[in-house]
């Protein structure tokens, strides 16, 4: 069954979601019920909200993306809705409902309520129930309103009425969904992963273009073509706010595309993703502004390149989350030795530098995170069929005790991020010409049987290739 909404949009087919409930409910137990709401729309200033943006969790269940609902999945595999009934006055000013009435054909549920009886609905719902899940503390305010409803069931326990006796964390269960993604969700990822690609590229051409131009450029106007890209192409929104940094901005991890200069002889690391129809793409490329590596640029780029290709041969099924970072660290740490950022007398062999962490400096963060609906996507990191597994260590930089447990084995149709990255604050010791450059390559991995599928490689990332492309 093939639906469109009524902008056009195409949706999901239904029973896609339904599959999903019908698994979720099997989880939940025969007299499990689940309670889980979408996000709650936020004010952005005096008479204005934020863009609305879905919860993650609701929008794979459902496929759902109106504010104000709410999902109740039982054990024995019904599901209600709670949305917003059809009201042609407030459709007027903020847009087309679906409305309980249609919900059922169009979203494959079994029964739609307006989401005002909610409260007077759910104690019924919840009355001879053994089990209450529901997300932890992801949105306010829902704890209380569903000890609530509890306490109205308990208060007739007189006349008959059984109260759940627990309360579970529903996140465990729908990470675990989430976590491998279904042929749907990997063709939706390779999309956002080519129209961000796409966006990459034109920022890249622009800057080149631009400078060649003799005009200013500025970070604003880089981040300006990622977003005409992206919604060219139907992403609805960014995946996150986009980084777009110039010169020795690119050495602050999590900075923001604002005001600075782009200037003729600097580096540009961007870190930029859409998201299209609820999943996340995250790509970051880092480019000379005019088109050309000078030798320093070059030098540790391709170190961050080497690396990063260590790391894609370490990601396949059956292999660890930790190996890409391992190989990758492995890698940066001899190239920060052979190019001079760390003194061998100092910091000693690479297998010292490893363990002392001394390449902490210019590497401070992990490898790749899980990817998907969020762009750090939900799901266990340590492997759940080994969680009693622990040992103890010091941290080598901080002393804390750090307690181990086995890094997650890798399956098929997991999605994670490779992005190592080299970034040289100037220091005592450090060569200068080295300093304030920031580099980081990062692309969108599915893990497959025998390795990995790059879904983002749409924008290249080898010097050369960069360098042709920049003077197109």
């Amino acid at each position: 069954m093939s639906l469109t909404s009524p902008n056009g949009a195409p949706v999901a087919n239904p029973a896609l979601y339904a599959q999903r409930r019908a698994h979720l409910a099997h989880l939940l137990g025969p007299k499990g019920i689940a309670i889980i709401p979408t996000a709650p729309e936020q004010q952005r200033n005096r008479d204005a909200d934020f863009l609305y943006r879905h919860d993650s969790y609701f929008y794979y269940l459902s496929g759902f993306t109106e504010p104000k609902a709410f999902l109740v999945i039982t054990g024995d595999g019904k599901t209600t809705l709670f949305c917003q009934p059809k009201d042609m006055e407030r459709e007027i000013w903020d847009g087309y409902r679906l409305g309980p009435a249609d919900a059922p054909a169009r979203l494959g549920v079994d029964a739609a309520v307006s989401a005002a009886e909610l409260d007077a609905k759910m104690p019924a719902l919840l009355d001879g129930r053994d089990t209450v899940w529901y997300p932890f503390a992801t949105h306010k305010g829902l704890e209380a309103r569903i000890d609530g409803w509890l306490g109205q069931v308990r208060a007739r326990v007189r006349y008959g009425t059984l109260c759940p006796q627990q309360q579970r964390d529903l996140c465990g269960l729908l990470d675990e969904m989430r976590l491998v993604k279904d042929a749907h969700e990997q063709d939706v990822m390779r999309r956002a992963g080519q129209i961000s690609a796409g966006a990459h590229i034109r920022a890249m051409q622009l800057s080149a273009r631009m400078l060649r131009a003799g005009e200013e450029v500025r970070e604003y106007h880089l981040d300006a073509e990622l977003l005409h890209e992206f919604r060219r192409h139907g992403s609805q929104f960014p995946a996150y706010g986009s980084i777009v940094a110039a010169g020795a901005n690119a050495c602050v991890l999590h900075y923001r595309a604002d005001t600075a200069p782009v200037r003729d002889g600097e580096l540009v690391l961007i870190d930029a993703g859409c998201e299209l129809d609820g999943y996340a793409s995250d790509i970051t490329r880092t480019f000379p502004a005019n088109g050309r590596f000078s030798g320093p640029q070059r030098t540790l780029y391709e170190l961050v390149l080497a690396s990063q290709y260590a790391a894609v041969a370490a990601t396949r099924a059956g292999a660890r989350f930790t190996d890409p970072h391992e190989a990758s660290v492995k890698v940066l740490a001899q190239g920060m030795l052979d190019v001079g950022l760390l003194d061998s007398n100092k910091v000693g062999t690479l297998d010292d530098v490893i363990e002392k962490r001394a390449y902490f400096q210019f590497y401070m963060h992990r490898t790749g995170h899980w990817l998907g609906m969020d762009v750090h996507d939900c799901g266990a990191y340590t492997e759940p069929s080994e969680i009693g597994q622990t040992s103890v260590r010091q941290d080598a930089l901080t002393g804390d005790t750090i307690v181990n447990r086995p890094a997650r084995i890798l399956q098929p149709g997991m999605v994670l991020t490779i992005e190592p990255g080299i970034y040289v604050r100037p220091d005592a010791g450090v060569p200068e010409a080295f300093h304030n450059i920031g580099i980081r390559i990062e692309d969108d991995a599915i893990v497959t049987a025998g390795g990995c599928e790059l879904i983002s490689r749409g924008v290249p990332v080898a010097v050369d290739e960069i360098e042709a492309l920049m003077r197109g």
